[in-house]
C-alpha cells in the first residue's frame, strides 16, 4: 500500500499528488512513468513521473480527470493509500546517457502543452542541475489552465508563457511562439514536445521547418503500460513500436501522428459510457 502524502488541485480537473514509494523514487529517471492501481477493483493507470525525491522516498504524479479511473485517483485524499504503484517503467530520456561534456554544448527548448507540462519538469530540472542550457514554452488554452509556472522558473534559463486566448503571455499557439523566438535570434539544438497529440504533430512540423531535431512523448497512448495489450502500438520510422516499452519518447520526425491519433480515439465511446455510469453512481451515493 502506498500512502498519499500531499494533494493539490492545480486546476479544477488537474491534480498533483506526492506518494510514498521509496524504491521507485531511488530508481526513477527523467522520461519514465509508473502505474497506479487505486484500489483492488480499480484500473491500472499509467502516469508520467513528474518529480521524484530519493531522500524523502516519494514520487509526484499529476493526473487530469478525463474518465472514471482518473476520477477515482483524484478523489483520494492525503492519508489514504493506493493499492499499488509500479515503476519506474519505460525508457529514460535519451539525454540521461550522454556524456556531460557533450550535453553541455546543447541548448534545449521544451514545448509543454497543458498537463504535458508536468513530465517536462523533471527533464528540465535534470538538465538544469547538470549545467545544460534549457528554455521552456508552456502553452494552454487560457491562463487558468497553466500549471507549473513557478516551479519551471527555477529549473530553466528562460520560461515563455503562451495562451490561445492571449490571457497571459504570448497570444497564439506554441508553434508560433517557437518560430518567433528563433526569428528573434535564439538558437536551439534540440526540441522536446510533450502534450496533446495534435500539438506534438504540429510542433514537429514546425521543428522540421526550422531544421531543429524534435523528441516527442507518446505517454497518452498507453493503457496497460507493459506492452501486453498492444493499445499503444505506433509506427515510428515505418516500424511498429510500443510506447510503453520502447518509449514513451521517440524522434518526432519518424512518428506517424495520424495513426497515433486514430489509435488514441478508439476507446472514446467506452470511456464516455464508463464516466456516465461513474457519475450516476456518485449521484446516488
Amino acid at each position: 500500500m502506498y500512502p498519499i502524502l500531499k494533494k493539490e488541485m492545480l486546476t479544477p480537473t488537474i491534480c498533483r499528488m506526492e506518494v510514498e514509494a521509496p524504491r521507485l523514487a531511488r530508481a526513477a529517471a527523467p522520461g519514465q512513468f509508473l502505474i497506479v492501481l487505486p484500489d483492488e477493483k480499480g484500473e491500472r493507470i499509467p502516469l508520467t513521473i513528474s518529480a521524484y525525491d530519493p531522500a524523502r522516498g516519494s514520487v509526484t504524479i499529476v493526473t487530469q480527470k478525463i474518465g472514471a479511473s482518473t476520477a477515482d485517483i483524484i478523489a483520494k485524499e492525503p492519508g489514504e493509500r493506493f493499492r499499488d504503484v509500479v515503476g519506474p517503467l519505460g525508457q529514460a530520456s535519451e539525454f540521461v546517457a550522454k556524456p556531460l561534456e557533450e550535453l553541455r554544448k546543447e541548448r534545449f527548448i521544451f514545448i509543454a502543452g497543458g498537463v504535458g507540462t508536468a513530465p517536462v519538469y523533471p527533464q528540465a530540472q535534470w538538465l538544469h542541475e547538470h549545467g545544460v542550457p534549457v528554455e521552456v514554452i508552456i502553452g494552454a488554452k487560457t491562463r487558468d489552465l497553466l500549471i507549473y509556472k513557478e516551479e519551471m522558473t527555477d529549473v530553466c534559463d528562460a520560461l515563455h508563457i503562451c495562451t490561445d486566448d492571449g490571457s497571459e503571455g504570448f497570444h497564439g499557439m506554441v508553434t508560433a511562439l517557437l518560430e518567433k523566438l528563433v526569428a528573434e535570434g535564439r538558437t536551439y539544438t534540440q526540441a522536446v514536445a510533450i502534450g496533446p497529440m495534435i500539438m506534438m504533430k504540429f510542433t514537429t512540423l514546425t521543428c522540421k521547418k526550422l531544421s531543429l531535431p524534435c523528441t516527442v512523448s507518446l505517454n497518452t497512448l498507453m493503457v496497460d503500460g507493459t506492452g501486453m495489450c498492444g493499445a499503444c502500438r505506433v509506427s515510428v520510422g515505418g516500424k511498429t513500436r510500443f510506447a510503453c516499452v520502447d518509449g514513451p519518447e521517440f524522434d518526432g520526425y519518424e512518428v506517424d501522428f495520424d495513426e497515433a491519433m486514430r489509435r488514441q480515439r478508439q476507446y472514446m465511446a467506452e470511456e464516455r459510457e464508463t464516466m456516465e455510469r461513474h457519475e450516476c453512481k456518485i449521484g446516488r451515493s
